[in-house]
């Protein structure tokens, strides 16, 4: 799909926490037609744009969904979070990005996201499920302390109706005990650490990571010694921090550690 700008109503901005909020878009249903994973870009000022992942799947009624962390101390963040509560409508560049799920792809998921990354996974994951409710997901989802879980009801849900669907809750600051539930899992730690430590095999998976550059590629390294397939692996960090190579060897990994 060929990204097109267009004009969107702003129909509803909901707080999430303190700072997470969440903004619904409607636009005519074949404009906004995306693939599950795939971002738009707001238009802030002139020539300004602000790419956020689209926390929906496509499903055919004109509504768009997004999650949006407000950073009081950045001016761009307060502008944009201020035109959000006025605006009737927004300028949008859509859709963009080559991090989608693979509709000829019937692999197991693990799909990891940090914070609002979890807007991309919670996409992917949608349109997975709806195609086959049978598939076999496993969701990470990072943040630093339980009320950064702005949806936390949602995976949980999930993991109660889909008997193949897993969701784990990674803080950095430790959960209370009964945290876990059915198919719900609560680990403290850094995800890269906490990966390494609770998988093995990932060598029949399609892996899509959603964070900061340095989040992703700590994790596709703790992967790399668990057989991730390098064609199987999709971020949208490899085409704006690209780096060479994209998936270490393990034998690349274990000369790093000296070992």
């Amino acid at each position: 799909m060929t990204a097109k700008t267009l004009t969107c109503r702003v129909s509803e901005v909901e707080d999430l926490t303190p700072d997470v909020f969440r903004v619904y878009l409607e636009g005519r249903a074949e404009a906004v037609a995306h693939a599950a994973g795939q971002y738009l870009e707001v238009e802030l000022g002139e020539g300004e744009w602000v790419p956020f992942s689209i926390a929906n799947a496509h499903g055919g009624d004109g509504r768009i969904e997004l999650h949006i962390q407000h950073w009081p101390e950045r001016s761009n963040s307060t502008r944009l979070r201020e035109m959000m509560m006025v605006a009737e409508h927004l300028t949008l560049r859509l859709p963009s990005g080559d991090c989608m799920l693979d509709p000829d792809s019937q692999r197991p998921l693990l799909l990891v996201g940090a914070g609002t990354g979890f807007a991309q996974m919670k996409a992917i994951a949608e349109a997975a499920l709806a195609e086959d409710p049978q598939r076999n997901i496993e969701i990470w989802w990072a943040a630093k302390e339980r009320r950064d879980f702005y949806l936390e009801s949602l995976p949980r849900a999930w993991a109660e109706r889909f008997a193949q669907v897993h969701f784990h809750a990674v803080s950095e600051a430790e959960l209370p005990a009964d945290f876990a539930g059915s198919r719900v899992h609560g680990h403290q730690g850094r995800v890269d650490a906490v990966l390494a430590e609770r998988l093995s095999d990932v060598s029949a998976h399609d892996v899509y990571l959603s964070g900061s550059p340095g989040m992703v590629y700590a994790c596709v390294d703790v992967l790399a010694s668990f057989g991730l397939v390098p064609s199987r692996v999709f971020s949208d960090v490899f085409a704006y921090a690209p780096r060479d190579p994209l998936v270490p060897t393990v034998g690349s990994l274990i000369r790093e550690n000296g070992a």
